[in-house]
C-alpha cells in the first residue's frame, strides 16, 4: 500500500531534504507540500493525505493550530516534526490530536518509520519526552478519567497493551484477535475516554499502572 503524504514546512531547504528522503522510497508518494499553516490546513482537506508530516513553527498559522484543523476535520494523521523539544510544543500537539511527534535530529530511517507507524495507525513519541509528558499527564490522585469505569475487560487490556507500546497487529496477536478487531476496539476507547490520539492513550494507560496480558501459550 501506498502511503501519501503532505509536507508542511516553511524552511525551502529542510522542506526540500524531507521530500528527497520520502520520495526514496517506494512505498511513500509526497502528495504535496505547504510553506505555512494555513497552506498545510488546505491542502490536508483538499488531498486527504494518510500522514501529515507537519513543522511546528510556521508562519500564519503555526503547527499545532494546523493540527488542530486538520484533526478535527479528520482529513490525516498528523506527525508532527520539530528542532525543539520543548514542553509547550509537545503538549499542544498531543492535545491538538497530533498522532506522533519527532525532533528533526533523527536518522532519516527513524522518521520513515514513524511516517509508516502513524499511517497503520499507531502512536510515535520521541523517547526523550516520553517521561515528562506521563509526568504532566498524570491524573490528580485517586482520581479517574472520565468514561474508564465504561471500557470492557477486553477494551482494558487493549489499552493496557497500547500503554505498553504495542502496535494494532502486535496487540492482535497477543490478545487473540483480528487486527481489524483491535482498530474497532483502540477507536471506541479512544471514543470513550474523550482522547484524540493513540499517543494520549498510551500516556493514560502508564499512568494508570494498567498491567499487560500474559501472552497465549505457545502451541
Amino acid at each position: 500500500m501506498t502511503i501519501r503524504v503532505l509536507v508542511a514546512e516553511d524552511q525551502a531547504a529542510v522542506r526540500t531534504a524531507l521530500v528527497m528522503i520520502l520520495r526514496s522510497e517506494p512505498d511513500l508518494e509526497v502528495v504535496g507540500e505547504a510553506a505555512d499553516g494555513e497552506q498545510a490546513v488546505s491542502l490536508a482537506l483538499e488531498l486527504r493525505p494518510d500522514v501529515v508530516l507537519m513543522d511546528v513553527q510556521m508562519p500564519r498559522m503555526d503547527g499545532v493550530a494546523a493540527t488542530r484543523r486538520i484533526v478535527e476535520a479528520d482529513a490525516a494523521r498528523v506527525l508532527m516534526l520539530t528542532t525543539f523539544d520543548l514542553d509547550e510544543y509537545v503538549h499542544g500537539a498531543l492535545r491538538a490530536g497530533a498522532a506522533g511527534f519527532l525532533l528533526k535530529d533523527l536518522e532519516a530511517d527513524a522518521l520513515i518509520e514513524g511516517i509508516r507507524t502513524v499511517a497503520r495507525g499507531d502512536g510515535m513519541l520521541a523517547p526523550s519526552v516520553t517521561r515528562r509528558l506521563i509526568s504532566t499527564f498524570a491524573r490528580p490522585e485517586g482520581s479517574d478519567p472520565a468514561g474508564l469505569a465504561s471500557l470492557t475487560q477486553r477494551e482494558r487490556e487493549v489499552l493496557a497493551a497500547i500503554g505498553a507500546g504495542l502496535s494494532n497487529g502486535q496487540i492482535a496477536r497477543r490478545l487473540v484477535m483480528a487486527e481489524a478487531t483491535t482498530k474497532t476496539h483502540v477507536s471506541r476507547i479512544l471514543a470513550k475516554l474523550e482522547l484524540r490520539s493513540r499517543v494520549q492513550a498510551a500516556i493514560l494507560a502508564q499512568d494508570l499502572g494498567l498491567a499487560l496480558p500474559p501472552a497465549p501459550p505457545r502451541r
